[in-house]
């Protein structure tokens, strides 16, 4: 739910900043999300921004490799 509410309003606002860092700051936005997962969700917990951002790294990469294998072709 939080993640088809929040993200795309998020992703939408900074999308200027996202241009310039060439999709960097995406990352920042998955670890915000993974912050305020943490908050909201009892039983899921992230020690520190650090990890949260670790988090979403590896969050980008195992969705990318999953996109690419799960992909229909046209």
């Amino acid at each position: 739910l939080l993640n088809f509410l929040v993200k795309p309003i998020l992703v939408i606002l900074t999308l200027p900043v996202t241009i310039v860092t060439f999709g960097l700051f995406l990352l920042i936005i998955n670890a915000i999300i993974i912050l305020l997962a943490d908050a909201l969700v009892a039983g899921f917990s992230v020690g520190s921004i650090w990890r949260a951002l670790l988090f979403s790294l590896l969050l980008s990469f195992l969705q990318s490799i999953l996109y690419s294998l799960l992909k229909e072709d046209k």
